[in-house]
């Protein structure tokens, strides 16, 4: 058997599978050692096997690549070192994935219950205003009170249309402040609208940030079950040779 020591050179070689990508080949030619890591920008591929798979695998590196990869430059060199067998390859490889899912489903578990949180302070803010409504609107409630006691006097005032002049002017002037406050009042209750419309509208990109959370959620899921149930059928091939191999059937 020959060993092959391999890099291959890109603007984009890491984090685009290159090494799961590397092992389902490496197996179908029967290759018995492989390693693939990440040294620098760049992805180094050690591998031990019968010359011909050899040469068959070094073909199929420099004529494919991942999806995702750029590759510009495939370099092999004659290597003495070390190899490992390639199932222990698998199986460092394996744990490695998961451990990754893992880290990225607690990262999106974390950030979840992070927007929980503001939605708690948001909808905390929001009573507090719906307070501050009912207040406002008791405080109209008075000033309707006290408009149905100035009609009184009114009534009052047609008695003594001398004093009413006088007075008349003074309600008036009273009356124009009373608009004056009104219409701040509803300055601010427009700007309470205002505040209240782009709260709804950054609650609609939470919802549309959850939805995609959970949609990444469910492509890993549909990855990972896709991943297992593609090994538990290569280890029951794996089982059907060896039983037919020991005579088992």
């Amino acid at each position: 058997m020959i060993k092959r020591r391999i890099l291959v050179k890109g603007a984009r070689v890491q984090d685009v599978g290159y090494r799961l990508f590397l092992y389902y080949e490496a197996e179908s030619l029967g290759l018995a050692g492989l390693q693939a890591r990440n040294v620098g920008k760049d992805v180094e591929i050690l591998a031990e096997g019968e010359e011909n798979c050899m040469d068959e695998f070094v073909k199929f590196i420099k004529e494919n690549y991942p999806k995702h990869a750029e590759v510009e430059k495939i370099e092999v060199y004659d290597y003495n070192g070390g190899v490992m067998d390639i199932e222990r390859y698998y199986r460092s490889l394996t744990v490695e994935q998961l451990a990754k899912m893992v880290d990225a489903g607690l990262g999106l578990v974390g950030g979840q219950s992070k927007m929980l949180e503001k939605q708690d302070s948001m909808l905390e803010k929001q009573d507090l205003m719906i307070q501050k409504q009912d207040l406002m609107i008791q405080k109209q409630d008075k000033i309707l009170e006290k408009q149905d006691e100035m009609l009184k006097k009114q009534d009052e005032m047609l008695k003594k249309q001398d004093e009413m002049l006088k007075k008349q002017d003074l309600m008036i002037q009273k009356q124009d402040l009373m608009i004056q406050k009104q219409d701040l009042m509803i300055q601010k209750q427009d700007k309470m609208l205002e505040k209240q419309d782009e709260m709804l509208k950054k609650q609609d990109l939470m919802i549309q940030k959850q939805d995609e959370i959970l949609n990444e959620l469910r492509e890993l899921r549909k990855d990972l079950k896709a991943f297992i149930d593609e090994r538990f059928k290569r280890i029951e091939e794996e089982i059907k040779i060896i039983k037919k191999k020991i005579g088992l059937r």
